[in-house]
């Protein structure tokens, strides 16, 4: 088949692009990374299930959880049910837990397979939370449910909890009482309004810094039930400053309370860090990423190399997944999930590109035809002739055919 195609331009012309016929990446296997990595994982709609797929829920549970395995073969953890799941926008709770569910027994089979799972208040009907005591009861009903299962919690930033607390204080008294609570040293979850407005002055405050210091008091107020924080700011300087701030000792291992990068425009710099710092907690970034979901591939061997001392081949090969991640994260950054998919359909890791919720309509063809360029200049495309003909798929139901 011909690694050629009609692309359309922002100037409203279609362009002929021929594939790069570079050789796609492929990990080591076998290298242990020092750095925790956690890839947010998507789900697999069921594109033939009879439901009403705005309002109705449905999935794919065997590619679901196929992918799942993937990511743990190429050396990756799972953060399950969160946002990159479509948490909050068409994953309903009772299928996150189920879906927490699968992938843990999955899990089982998979020696060294890292999992940890999305907690939040999303079950709560919004116009009934009245009170932080009804946020506080929410949290302890899905944490109860995961725990049950043995699964490591994410506590994840509560849209009900933005919108019921006054202040600083009320945070303070909700995360007091689900650590304290908490069985084993938990992730907790700081995502910016750029990829949900509802959480917009989280933490009790608008003044970024400010919310930082009320996140880092809790943080210090119970080190050693936090395994570290996942930030998703879109601002390097701000995590960094945050990452040298936290406490030195607890964590899960005793060794400091971990920053996990949720930069998705960043990230390769904040996993290399800068080495600031007494404690290596300061000096460096662990990763939660939704984007590793994408480039699972380029982010294993690249951490492989970064485990063997090798940064510049780290750069080399995460470097150009940059430009591609940013332009899946690009404004509105919630509909950044759509981009995830869109490459596992492109790479054969799923037989349709169908979303729950059906997503799958929030990103333009020229948003399409741009990540396709841009995954095969970072090397991306698994399987260059299948990537090309679902591509020339995409393009006739948007009546374009060569």
């Amino acid at each position: 088949m011909s690694l050629t195609l009609s692309l359309p331009t922002t100037a409203g012309q279609l362009q002929t692009y021929k594939l790069s016929g570079a050789t796609p990446i492929q990990p080591t296997p076998g290298v242990k990374f020092n750095r925790i990595a956690y890839s947010a994982a998507h789900v697999v709609a069921d594109p033939r299930a009879a439901i009403d797929p705005w309002l109705q829920c449905a999935v794919d549970w065997d590619a679901t959880i196929a992918y799942r395995r993937r990511l743990w073969s190429l050396g990756l953890g799972v953060a399950e049910a969160m946002d990159t799941a479509q948490r909050g926008m068409g994953l309903d709770w009772p299928t996150s837990l189920e879906l927490i569910r699968r992938s843990l027994d999955a899990a089982k089979d998979m020696p060294g397979a890292l999992v940890a799972s999305g907690c939040g208040t999303d079950h709560l009907m919004q116009d009934e939370v009245k009170s932080v005591d009804d946020v506080i009861r929410g949290y302890e009903e899905q944490m109860e449910a995961i725990e049950k299962l043995g699964g490591k919690l994410i506590v994840m930033a509560s849209r009900a909890l933005a919108r019921v607390a006054k202040g600083p204080a009320d945070y303070e008294r909700v995360y007091d009482r689900i650590l304290t609570q908490a069985r084993q040293p938990v992730v907790l979850h700081w995502l910016g309004d750029m990829f949900d407005p509802a959480l917009t002055g989280y933490w009790g405050s608008h003044d970024l810094d400010r919310a930082m210091d009320t996140a880092l008091g809790i943080i210090a107020a119970h080190a050693d039930k936090v395994d570290g924080i996942k930030i998703s700011l879109l601002d390097k300087d701000k995590e960094i400053a945050m990452r040298r701030r936290l406490p030195a000792t607890g964590g899960a291992d005793g060794q400091g309370v971990r920053m996990y990068t949720g930069d998705d425009f960043n990230y390769a710099e904040l996993i290399a860090g800068d080495g600031t710092g007494t404690a290596t907690v300061h000096g460096q970034s662990d990763a939660l990423l939704g984007i590793f979901d994408a480039i699972a591939p380029a982010a294993s061997a690249a951490l492989g190399e970064l485990a063997q001392g090798n940064t510049a081949r780290f750069h080399t090969i995460l470097g150009p997944t940059v430009p591609l991640s940013r332009h899946i994260f690009a404004a509105p950054t919630r509909f950044y999930k759509t981009g995830v998919v869109f490459m596992a359909w492109l790479n054969g890791h799923q037989s349709h590109f169908t979303m729950v919720g059906g997503q799958q309509s929030t990103r333009s063809l020229l948003h399409f035809a741009e990540l396709f360029r841009l995954a095969d200049a970072a090397g991306l495309l698994e399987q260059p002739d299948l990537a090309v003909r679902r591509m020339k798929t995409l393009l006739a139901l948007h009546g374009i055919e060569d």
